[in-house]
């Protein structure tokens, strides 16, 4: 019997060794470190951007309405000054404003703080007044029907030579065309004892009657501070009404002009106008900031407003936006 041995084949089994497991678990956390590196210096390159683009949006808008709202103050129709505007709003009453005080008015904030800026003058293109005229004083004014005009706004008539402002107190001056400035039930009211245009010194009455020369505009005072605001950031607020949220401040400097050559001598700020009526431009910068406090890497945010040293005194991002206006009223 022929026998032979059958061949053994013994499979090898081959396999990754643990040395290879660890290698590649090595690898993987570099290249994941790597990719986590790359991934968070991208998310803060994104926020820092954001937060940049948010305070240019900001500051910018608060340029431009800031300015808008220099560039009209002081306006009465064609006077050039408030020598003959005659306010004929009750000094007692709530809400009274003395709008020929001057169109321009601040405070200074202390130690860095934010200022305070107040504009006051006539808006729009005005609306003429229609005959009868008079016969006197006390008479109301006629203008145009459909004029926009609303009862108890403060408005002021103007021609080339006086002024005067008063509260409407008539129900429907849109509609009838007839503007009223008797006492009114309003706030504050009409009550001028030392109005020239009546004897006896007729509450409701003008300082003269007013022809097709004259124009009736509307008034208003603007007050620009800073404050905090409903997201929990600082604001700046127009007439106490927050405005654009991420201002964290705001500083003034007044142009005076001391010697009538319509150019601005020095700049100051409020405590040191030595007139307010010979200021004949503004220059205002505003502090925006950015919502996130982690942007700065640790390291404090040195800036410069209106030529003062500022040292942010956390992380957030900063940008001063800065404008020179004229008050063309006043030239």
């Amino acid at each position: 019997m022929n026998t032979k041995q059958q061949p053994s084949f013994a499979r090898r089994q081959t396999g990754i060794s643990i040395v290879e497991i660890m290698i590649a678990m090595l690898l993987g956390l570099i290249l994941m470190g790597g990719i986590l590196q790359v991934f968070a210096s991208s998310r803060q390159s994104y926020r820092v951007h954001d937060a940049v683009s948010r305070m240019q949006e900001s500051g910018r808008m608060a340029l431009e309405v800031i300015g808008r709202d220099a560039r009209m103050a002081d306006f009465w129709g064609c006077l050039s000054e408030t020598a003959n505007v005659v306010n004929n709003l009750d000094n007692a009453g709530v809400g009274y404003i003395d709008f020929t005080a001057g169109g321009v008015a601040g405070t200074e904030g202390a130690a860095g703080a934010p200022d305070t800026l107040v504009l006051s003058g006539g808006v729009n293109s005005g609306i003429e007044i229609e005959p009868p005229y008079g016969p006197q004083a006390s008479a109301n004014l006629k203008v145009a029907p459909n004029n926009g005009l609303e009862q108890d706004q403060i408005v002021f008539v103007s021609d080339c030579g006086n002024a005067d402002i008063f509260q409407i107190s008539n129900a429907n001056p849109n509609g009838s065309g007839s503007v009223v400035h008797n006492t009114g039930a309003g706030s504050p009211g009409n009550f001028n004892v030392t109005n020239p245009g009546c004897p006896g010194a007729n509450a409701h009455c003008l300082s003269k009657v007013y022809g097709g020369d004259a124009s009736i505009f509307a008034v208003q005072q603007i007050t620009y501070t800073i404050g905090p605001g409903s997201e929990g950031q600082p604001a700046l607020f127009r007439n106490g009404v927050e405005f654009i949220d991420g201002i964290e401040n705001l500083q003034i400097l007044y142009g005076e002009d001391t010697d009538g050559s319509r150019v601005a001598n020095y700049y100051v700020p409020a405590d040191q106008v030595v007139d307010m009526g010979r200021v004949i431009s503004i220059r205002f910068a505003v502090v925006a900031r950015s919502y996130d406090d982690n942007l700065t890497d640790g390291i404090a945010q040195n800036f410069i407003v209106l030529g003062a040293n500022a040292v942010a005194g956390d992380n957030r991002l900063r940008q001063v936006y800065t404008s020179t206006v004229t008050i063309r009223n006043r030239l």
